[in-house]
């Protein structure tokens, strides 16, 4: 199933306050940050500024995940393992049971948006 709106993607988290808490988030993006513009690919919400990505979202079964580019995860892996944040490669893991980590949200996003102010790809180049 190809999901095209947010709606869709919401009906796709089978707890309702975990749909909740995904609202909460993207609404936090779209009033923190105005000017990304929210969208719907690989069946997933993100953000794109001047059409490339900045970070997406996905939920799982124990958590939300925020995926800025890999390189602003390496760039700030010191900083969650600090934080005690749950992460892989791609991916920050934040528990639907615990309170959502706002701080490290904004720093992947404004970080993003400095590395890519130039870049009109949608990803990253690679180096």
């Amino acid at each position: 199933m190809t999901i095209k709106t947010l709606d869709e993607h919401l009906e796709t988290i089978p707890n309702a306050d975990n749909r909740a808490r995904m609202v909460d988030v993207l609404d936090w993006v779209s009033c923190k940050f105005p000017e990304l513009e929210p969208r719907i690919a690989w069946n997933q919400p993100m953000s794109t500024h001047h059409g490339t990505y900045i970070i997406g979202f996905s939920a799982a079964s124990k958590h939300m995940a925020m995926a800025p580019e890999r390189a602003t995860m390496i760039r700030f892996e010191q900083i969650m393992r600090e934080r005690g944040t749950d992460f892989g490669k791609m991916f920050a893991r934040q528990p639907w049971n615990k309170p959502f980590d706002y701080e490290l949200l904004d720093t992947f996003i404004q970080h993003q948006l400095a590395e890519k102010q130039d870049i009109s790809p949608f990803w990253r180049p690679q180096s």
